[in-house]
């Protein structure tokens, strides 16, 4: 059984850092597609990074590019998320997923696996 598992979130200030760590098992982690999404209070889950098996192709939001870095260590089964200067309206519950094959995609119907979740939570 598949199974993702996030960490490192938490309450930051505006301009601050976090890093997220999503650790997956039950899986051949190192042949899938992995994405992150975040879902804020009162809206629906919204793609914000993907990466594909070996790392050679990266996505980002338009909203989140230049302050988020999507990396993988296929080797440990652990897709992680860099976020900086982060402000306010990146408040939200972030989701790792796992894709159905090895392509990048914005689309949630793209993945089927789909981890617990990690709060995020910027005041200014």
């Amino acid at each position: 059984q598949v199974q993702l598992l996030e960490s490192g979130g938490g309450s930051v200030q505006a301009g601050e850092s976090l890093r997220l760590s999503c650790v997956a098992s039950g899986t051949t982690f190192s042949f899938f597609a992995m994405v992150w999404f975040r879902q804020a209070p009162g809206k629906g889950r919204e793609f914000v990074a993907a990466i594909t098996p070996s790392a050679e192709t990266t996505y980002y939001a338009d909203s989140v590019t230049g302050r988020v870095t999507i990396s993988r260590v296929n080797a440990d089964d652990t897709v992680y998320l860099e976020m900086t200067n982060l402000k306010p309206e990146d408040t939200a519950v972030y989701y790792c997923a796992q894709g159905r094959g090895s392509w990048g995609s914005k689309l949630q119907t793209d993945y089927n696996y789909w981890g617990q979740g990690t709060q995020v939570t910027v005041s200014s």
